[in-house]
């Protein structure tokens, strides 16, 4: 914790599963490849990231939780690490918390969300990888996710998206400018 930015900069936290495509969807957003390093093996982010974002914001990318190729005892400090992180930073302004559209939302995923409502930090979730799915498969998975989070509305504070084709970046894109304009 004592590595990370002291600067008093806003924060979009990007979190969820590994191999959920929270890299691609920094990549996609920025519009360059290997900003954020991606891999076809789970657990390839192992540290906080920051990305600043034209001197306004950072994008913090967490190490993602569930399956990674790593030790129990590297799982264990990597979850010690987010929630230090979430019950330390003064500075987050809103959480994106990544699903894959083609599962369901796990235990971890529902943990997440709790501790995200128990931080008041305001959070939105995205349905990535829905480019994998056809239409009726998208209508599925939004059924699907708000079953699991009654919370969420799709186009308010549910969204979907697919960094390979760009579903979803503009409207990504115009929430972003909005929020830390």
């Amino acid at each position: 914790m004592k590595d990370l930015p002291n600067a008093n900069i806003p924060e979009l936290v990007l979190c969820g599963r590994s191999n959920v495509g929270k890299s691609s969807f920094i990549n996609s957003l920025s519009k360059k490849k290997n900003i954020a390093k991606t891999s076809s093996t789970p657990g390839k982010t192992r540290a906080i990231n920051y990305y600043l974002v034209e001197n306004k914001f950072y994008i913090v990318d967490l190490p993602g939780y569930g399956y990674a190729k790593v030790s129990i005892k590297a799982k264990h400090e990597w979850q010690k690490l987010i929630d230090q992180y979430f019950l330390n930073s003064k500075n987050i302004s809103m959480a994106y918390h990544l699903i894959d559209s083609r599962h369901k939302a796990t235990n971890l995923d529902l943990v997440l969300n709790e501790l995200l409502i128990s931080q008041n930090i305001p959070c939105t979730v995205i349905l990535s990888k829905t480019d994998k799915l056809n239409q009726s498969e998208k209508s599925k998975s939004v059924k699907q996710i708000k079953e699991q989070f009654p919370e969420l509305s799709l186009g308010d504070n549910l969204l979907q998206y697919s960094s390979t084709k760009g579903t979803g970046k503009k409207e990504i894109e115009i929430r972003l400018s909005k929020l830390f304009e």
